[in-house]
């Protein structure tokens, strides 16, 4: 993270989207032709939403391949009503399994009906949740109700017209490359309501720190903005 903040070094517990535009698919890759970009963040300590933001609009420029940026405004989201039963939609690709160089089993295609596909959330949920210090092992333990179950329609209806649902994405760690599988279809999820908050929050699956797993809730308006700031930094 940068910034300097040793505080923040090593923190994981946020999720972001892709940036979301009026975009153009090439051989080349993504063609933007807005003159404005959004990118959608999540996290839920706000010390470290404040931190973030602070660096975030320090930038009088900010470079993302050939895209050159200049960060303008922020918008918080209306808070929405998480249940132990909440149906989400994918923004970004969920993925299963961690990936490491030299490493093919993250590419492993897993059909999202078999047990082990909701299984590797489950454990991916659970090590995310306890690594953030904020549940006692008492609470972890009695997180055991954990489903997720896809929206079988969707799937069929993709299938049918040839298109796909899970693909092969690039991941960098310490500017080494690899690939993994990412999943992106809705799908209901049962779990006890500070999992279903943890994974609305944080994401689900792995790589959630590097813009994979963001979940949006199906049916709710909760892009709707409570506030808009400006940011002019000398």
């Amino acid at each position: 993270m940068i910034g300097g903040s040793k505080d923040f070094a090593d923190y994981k517990q946020f999720n972001f989207s892709g940036l979301k535009g009026q975009i153009k698919i090439s051989r080349k890759g993504l063609h933007f032709f807005s003159s404005k970009v959004t990118l959608v963040f999540s996290a839920a300590d706000k010390p470290f939403l404040d931190y973030f933001l602070g660096v975030l609009f320090a930038q009088k420029d900010l470079m993302i391949g050939n895209l050159q940026l200049q960060p303008e405004s922020f918008e918080n989201e209306d808070p929405v009503i998480i249940t132990d039963s909440v149906k989400f939609l994918c923004i970004s690709p969920i993925v299963l399994l961690p990936g490491s160089f030299n490493d093919d089993n993250a590419k492993r295609f897993i059909t999202p009906q078999e047990d082990e596909f909701s299984d590797l959330l489950y454990d991916s949920t659970l090590a995310r949740m306890e690594a953030s210090g904020k549940y006692t092992p008492e609470q972890l333990v009695n997180f055991y109700k954990f489903q997720v179950v896809a929206d079988r329609e969707y799937l069929n209806r993709i299938q049918s017209s040839h298109k796909k649902f899970a693909r092969i994405y690039p991941v960098y760690d310490s500017d080494i490359k690899f690939e993994v599988r990412g999943y992106t279809f809705p799908f209901t999820m049962y779990a006890p309501q500070p999992v279903q908050q943890f994974v609305y929050e944080h994401g689900l699956g792995h790589f959630s720190h590097k813009g994979f797993g963001m979940l949006d809730v199906a049916n709710a308006d909760s892009k709707a903005s409570e506030s808009k700031e400006e940011f002019n930094y000398a």
